[in-house]
């Protein structure tokens, strides 16, 4: 009980959208662990299932935040069940695997990034906060943005351009809601090997040895890296005074830069090329 009781979290009520798989999976599990009723909307109704299996005293809908009725559905769902909501995790973000020159992309896309990078946001925290700000100081928001949003990145430019947007919502928000004692904040992750996004098993078994070069703790990120900073967030004993901030998940890379460790600790380089890494092209890597 020592253990929970330094977090300041039991009895109250966690909202964790895409929360199925992943960092929101890692995250429902650890604000559980933590003392929290703990509310998951899910779009996928496989993923839904296997959560209420394994989790039966979460509240777990099917939803799709995207839209504004489904918010508004799901956040009804948590008064009902709950009577308050204390934390609301906005974990929903995707790529969509839309990877090219932004020349080549269209106006469709960026609509369908916007969507699920940005504007599901606005909406789920809208129709939270009536019912956040109804069950008193100490709330607390956490939207799980990129390291893209810090960094430039091609060929996924739309993306990040939303993701920088997150920071500045996140930030103005803050401001915004300080005054009724709810916190804003946010976490950027590196790579983070889930469901969504394979890292480790990318990459060829004969080049796995550079991954311990690329970060300067030498490992792709886990869900629960992303899940032990949101948890810090949402905790009003630990970060009561916090707020306005993204805490970086990222195992030091955007602190090293493009400085990566030379095989055998030989020294540092910044001027890398490493192609046979997983992700880049086969026909790139070959020069084609």
């Amino acid at each position: 009980m020592a253990e929970r009781s330094i977090l300041g979290l039991e009895g109250r009520v966690a909202l964790v959208t895409g929360g199925g798989a992943g960092i929101g999976r890692a995250t429902a599990g650890l604000l559980a662990e933590a003392g929290m009723a703990v509310a998951v909307a899910e779009i996928d109704p496989g993923r839904a299932a296997d959560l209420a299996r394994a989790a039966p005293a979460a509240l777990v809908l099917v939803a799709d935040v995207r839209k504004a009725e489904d918010c508004a559905r799901v956040v009804e769902a948590v008064r009902a069940r709950h009577g308050r909501l204390d934390l609301l995790v906005n974990n929903v973000g995707d790529f969509l695997r839309i990877q090219r020159e932004f020349e080549a992309t269209t106006e469709a896309e960026w609509a369908a990034l916007h969507e699920v990078n940005l504007l599901h946001m606005l909406r789920m925290t809208q129709a939270a906060l009536p019912l956040m700000r109804a069950s008193g100081a100490g709330g607390s928001i956490v939207n799980v943005s990129t390291i893209e949003a810090f960094r430039g990145i091609p060929r996924t430019v739309v993306y990040a351009a939303y993701k920088a947007a997150v920071t500045g919502f996140t930030q103005s928000l803050a401001v915004e809601l300080g005054q009724h004692g709810i916190r804003v904040n946010a976490v950027a992750p590196e790579t983070t090997d889930t469901a969504q996004i394979v890292a480790d098993a990318r990459v060829p078994a004969a080049n796995r040895d550079h991954i311990a070069r690329w970060f300067p703790i030498g490992r792709f990120g886990r869900a629960e890296d992303s899940a032990g900073a949101i948890l810090f967030l949402a905790s009003p004993r630990l970060a009561g005074w916090v707020t306005g901030h993204t805490i970086l998940v990222d195992g030091g890379a955007l602190a090293a830069g493009a400085w990566m460790r030379l095989p055998g600790g030989a020294g540092w380089t910044h001027l890398p090329v490493i192609l046979a890494d997983g992700y880049t092209p086969p026909a790139a890597a070959d020069g084609g």
